[in-house]
């Protein structure tokens, strides 16, 4: 007898949704360990708090950043040179009488030393 395809029985209609359970992997004690680490060690102190608890930087970083704890240490940005900018010495070196054109993906330190030899 063929068989039914539509399920008749609630059961056979639960069984089909049940997904596996998800094993957590962090417990509630490592996570209050590891904000405790966290909040006396700081950014420095992510590889000794991975290794504490046997998982990768990464990991840590990730699970700090959902409980709302890690704050990201700031990045360095560059500083800004004094002095006259590209342009500028673009603008100086043509007003010397020196077709520019060509020269405009040409580096500071360069262009600097190309203005030393057309002003003389």
């Amino acid at each position: 007898m063929p068989r039914n395809y539509f399920p008749t029985d609630f059961n056979e209609v639960n069984q089909c949704q049940q997904q596996p359970k998800k094993t957590a992997n962090y417990t509630a004690d490592m996570v209050n360990q590891m904000t405790e680490m966290y909040n006396e060690l700081g950014n420095d102190g992510l590889d000794e708090i991975a290794d504490t608890l046997g998982k990768s930087v990464r990991s840590v970083r990730s699970k700090l950043v959902r409980e709302g704890v890690y704050v990201a240490s700031p990045k360095k940005t560059a500083s800004k040179q004094e002095g006259p900018s590209k342009k500028e010495i673009l603008r100086d070196i043509e007003s010397n009488g020196f077709d520019v054109s060509g020269f405009e993906g040409a580096t500071k330190a360069a262009l600097t030393r190309l203005m030393g030899v057309v002003a003389n």
